[in-house]
């Protein structure tokens, strides 16, 4: 229904170009959103205030215009069109071909939301990296809740999805790990050694420390050559916390195809076959004994070193070096999602990937920014290399897994997050997460009750009611709400529509009985129900929340 409509409000609009002689300007869309609220109708669109610009005339006449069109035409799925908010069109679907949404949706079941819109399109989603240099944080949890959600909300519209973690194990961040380790293994064994400037001081690092002279047979790293030790503390400590960061992803639920080692950049020569390819493409110049990335041709503000006049690289080389991999590996979109302090790194890695080959749409960069957990309307405080973070597993131990994704999801990724512990761990529909779970389990609850196999051989005109409609327009929105999540790549939308379905149906079920004795009646509204249940399992799954039977 809504390509059909999109697709007559296009010609529509094309005709009134026409009509007065103006060029359509580049990139002017017709989009169809489904409205915020109850009672504005099945879609919306703004078109009107865009095309008022063009036209010289009121938003609210434009609409009119574009609604008497729509009138005389006749064939379209529209029973009615109303304006509102000065020039926004609603659309309010007939109540037959509404019915027959939640048929499909009956017959679909599991497939009901899929679609082939990216069919064919390999698209590469790296999320979290974080160094493995202790457990993982909340910061890190919602990147890895954000993350997993799109690429399942990306294979659910086509795509070809690969996950992949990009697993810092070079640098000088893995050497303070090490270097950290051993001081610490020193410090156990009684002799007196700091710890290194800027070293890590979480317990769990005297934690790895203990492990290894209980392995090693107390003191036989003292043996051998010290920088042979460090190396072999460093080594121990990354097995070690990606052990523990594989299993918070594993309670997570949170899927990775692979996991990118930086250290085989290194060892294959990978840094110096993309540097050699942005030297050939004409990007890379000397200046000073530095070797120098011509960032400024695709908008950075100022060139930037790959390698030092000391033969180090910067940590943009080997970041090169692995987006080359991805194209090489013939991913044709790319994304990213970082931490906010990573948001000035972002012009020229998306500098470096345009002079690799990809165009710039192929490339999407996004921040998830930071977490604040509050207790009792008061921030639980925090601090990081001082070893005094909440982990993620603390987090989830206490509020549980479906809470933790869901809080981390429902907002804008870019926007900073309150996270109400208190709140997620209620059991009431003051609780987001529990309130969607609560109108899954209250719908199978109810099939169960009726003891009646719900089937498509109903009257569907039965269900005449307002509640009933809006509940079927919002069922109906599914499909589409999937498409523009994964072409927006804002998980967050599907978690706000899922509350939407949630509540229309909450709202439906207060107003009207559902097994009545009136036998055709009920089952119309117990097909509705099922369709509603098959919805919210659907979206859930592609949030990574599960959907109880009963509460």
């Amino acid at each position: 229904m809504k390509f059909k409509i999109e697709t007559t409000l296009a010609t529509i609009v094309e005709k009134l170009f026409t009509a007065r002689g103006i060029e359509k300007p580049a990139g002017f869309s017709c989009e169809l959103h489904p409205p915020r609220g109850a009672g504005r109708g099945d879609l919306s669109t703004n078109v009107a205030f865009k095309l008022s610009k063009i036209l010289k005339k009121k938003p609210a006449e434009t609409a009119g215009m574009i609604i008497a069109a729509f009138e005389e035409l006749g064939d379209s799925p529209v029973e009615r069109m109303e304006i509102a908010g000065g020039g926004f069109i609603y659309f309010f679907f007939r109540k037959k071909d509404l019915g027959s949404v939640i048929v499909a949706i009956h017959q679909a079941d599991r497939r009901y939301g899929s679609s082939d819109y990216g069919k064919g399109k390999k698209v590469i989603v790296e999320f979290v990296s974080a160094n493995p240099t202790g457990p993982m944080t909340i910061a890190h949890g919602r990147q890895a809740a954000v993350g997993d959600s799109l690429c399942r909300i990306l294979k659910a519209a086509g795509y070809d999805v690969h996950a992949e973690y990009y697993l810092n194990d070079a640098g000088r961040q893995m050497n303070l790990l090490a270097r950290s380790v051993w001081a610490r293994y020193h410090e156990l064994l009684g002799h007196e050694m700091a710890l290194p400037e800027d070293g890590y001081k979480g317990e769990y690092v005297r934690q790895i420390a203990r492990d290894i002279i209980e392995k090693e047979k107390k003191d036989n790293l003292l043996q051998g050559p010290e920088d042979k030790a460090i190396e072999y503390c460093g080594a121990y400590a990354v097995e070690t916390i990606m052990s523990w960061i594989k299993t918070d992803f594993a309670k997570m639920r949170v899927h990775f195809d692979h996991y990118f080692s930086e250290k085989t950049l290194y060892e294959k020569k990978s840094v110096e076959h993309a540097l050699e390819v942005l030297r050939q493409k004409g990007f890379l110049f000397e200046n000073e004994g530095a070797l120098w990335f011509r960032s400024t041709d695709f908008g950075d503000d100022k060139d930037r070193v790959v390698k030092k006049s000391t033969g180090e690289y910067t940590y943009l080389a080997p970041d090169i070096a692995y987006h080359l991999s991805k194209y090489e590996r013939g991913y044709e979109m790319l994304v990213n999602f970082w931490g906010p302090d990573h948001h000035g790194y972002i012009p020229r890695l998306r500098a470096a990937c345009q002079a690799l080959g990809y165009p710039p749409e192929a490339i999407h960069i996004g921040i998830v920014q930071l977490t604040t957990l509050f207790r009792e309307g008061q921030p639980v405080r925090m601090s990081t290399r001082a070893g005094e973070f909440v982990t993620l597993r603390e987090l989830y131990d206490e509020v549980g897994v479906d809470a933790t994704r869901f809080f981390f999801t429902m907002r804008r990724q870019e926007s900073p997050l309150d996270f109400d512990l208190d709140l997620a761990k209620e059991r009431s529909q003051e609780n987001p997460v529990y309130y969607l779970q609560y109108a899954h389990a209250r719908i199978a609850s109810l099939l169960k009750f009726a003891e009646e196999k719900v089937t498509t051989e109903v009257d569907l005109g039965l269900l005449s009611s307002r509640e009933e409609g809006e509940l079927i327009g919002c069922l109906s929105q599914f499909p589409e709400m999937i498409v523009a999540a994964s072409r927006l790549l804002e998980p967050y939308r599907l978690a706000d529509y899922l509350r939407q379905v949630a509540a229309c149906f909450h709202k439906f079920y207060s107003f009207h009985r559902i097994v009545t004795e009136d036998k055709d009646l009920t089952k119309a509204r117990l097909l509705l129900s099922d369709a509603t249940r098959i919805v919210l399992r659907n979206g859930l799954e592609l949030l990574g929340i599960s959907q109880p039977e009963s509460m």
